[in-house]
């Protein structure tokens, strides 16, 4: 089984900032195949679904973003599954909005999502798929902008965004996290490598 792990902040208020684009894609793929999420057996909400003829596990964590990692290792403990076996979603202000990247590990970037997971997992060898949020006029409060909600325009582009995600994400689950970053680590908006 496969398990995609999206990070946000729980509750209507953070429902469209910029920091839940892990909720929110991973709404868009349970909403593609008909998913409801139910409570999980720990502090996770979790969806099951089949997906390129594969079982996967789309799960939000109920912790908020700083303590996601005690959710991931909840998960890995319920289902016995491997740290081989997991996505991790996730914002990146650092990414101009638009870009996605699919990565195989790595440091968290300042991300205390990322870092909480990293932390409870004892490895950053831990793959993942960011979704960039920031653009050169970001705010200089980081705080304050991945905690803002998308613009209008943002959210009118959000979609195709999102799609281009989840087709990585089929190629992820046919072919391999390095087969997800040939073919999809770029800039979505204007088509081009970066």
């Amino acid at each position: 089984m496969r398990i995609l792990v999206g990070l946000g902040n729980p509750g209507n208020r953070y429902r469209l900032t910029r920091h839940n684009i892990g909720f929110i894609f991973l709404d868009y793929i349970a909403d593609k195949a008909s998913g409801v999420f139910r409570p999980g057996k720990g502090d996770y909400f979790y969806c099951s679904l089949n997906l390129a003829h594969r079982d996967i596990l789309l799960v939000k964590p109920t912790t908020f973003m700083n303590r996601s990692g005690l959710a991931v290792e909840q998960v890995l403990d319920e289902t016995d599954s491997d740290i081989s076996d997991l996505l991790i979603i996730y914002d990146d202000f650092q990414l101009p909005f638009g870009s996605i990247r699919f990565r195989p590990g790595g440091s968290s970037g300042g991300h205390k999502g990322m870092e909480s997971v990293i932390y409870y997992l004892q490895t950053d060898r831990v793959p993942r798929l960011r979704f960039g949020i920031g653009s050169q006029e970001m705010a200089s409060d980081a705080v304050d902008f991945v905690l803002s909600d998308f613009s209008e325009q943002e959210l009118k582009a959000l979609p195709q965004i999102l799609q281009v995600g989840f087709e990585g994400v089929v190629t992820w689950l046919q072919s391999g996290i390095e087969q997800a970053m040939n073919g999809f680590n770029r800039r979505v908006m204007d088509n081009k490598t970066d």
